[in-house]
């Protein structure tokens, strides 16, 4: 079922802050309503690779692939969930075959898989320390994680670019919590507290 208005008028999207009409827009042809979730999602993207992979240029280049895969897609977009999680949801996606691709290469080709959690040369060793025990959980987990303490996504939300009920996201991101300390085994640090907001958003 189509729910596409006839009409968008962008400069109103645009001013209401709403990404999904930015995006009919854009399907309606509107270069400039997808400028505008390019600029209002490039960072946050980059950032959400950032904290998957190494090499900050695959970064930019998994940020850029995403949003060729959205353009790619705007013919079959219908807003049944927000922009930022169907964005989310498409870079998963292309994350995962990067590191298909990746343990391809290192299988058969020889060729060394890069570090799963990227430290910077400016890292503290607080930091240092607590990439590398969100490293170590497990893969849904950590994701969990992931999307709720740095992506600030709902339950609901993270439900919907994991294909997860929202249940089995509480669940999980308890478990990755309680893990992290484990890792960490020493009370959580302030670092680590980053990582546990005294107030839930559902």
């Amino acid at each position: 079922m189509n729910l596409m208005p006839e009409s968008i008028d962008v400069k109103k999207a645009v001013t209401a802050g709403s990404d999904e009409l930015l995006m009919l827009a854009f399907c309606r042809g509107s270069k400039e309503a997808f400028g505008e979730l390019f600029s209002r999602y490039k960072q946050p993207l980059f950032g959400f690779f950032r904290r998957r992979v190494a090499d900050p240029a695959q970064a930019e280049e998994l940020t850029q692939e995403t949003f060729l895969a959205v353009l790619r897609a705007s013919a079959r977009y219908e807003p049944s969930a927000l922009f930022r999680t169907y964005l989310y949801a498409i870079g998963l996606k292309i994350l995962r075959a990067h590191r298909r691709k990746a343990a391809f290469r290192a299988t058969f080709l020889g060729t060394a898989a890069p570090s799963r959690e990227p430290v910077s040369e400016s890292s503290t060793h607080a930091e240092i320390l607590l990439r590398e025990a969100v490293g170590k959980l497990e893969r849904l987990d950590r994701e969990v994680l992931l999307l709720r303490e740095f992506e600030q996504l709902s339950y609901a939300e993270i439900a919907e670019v994991l294909g997860l009920p929202v249940n089995t996201v509480r669940s999980r991101l308890f478990r990755a919590r309680m893990a992290l300390r484990d890792l960490l085994a020493v009370p959580v640090s302030k670092s680590a507290s980053e990582l546990t907001p005294s107030e839930e958003r559902v």
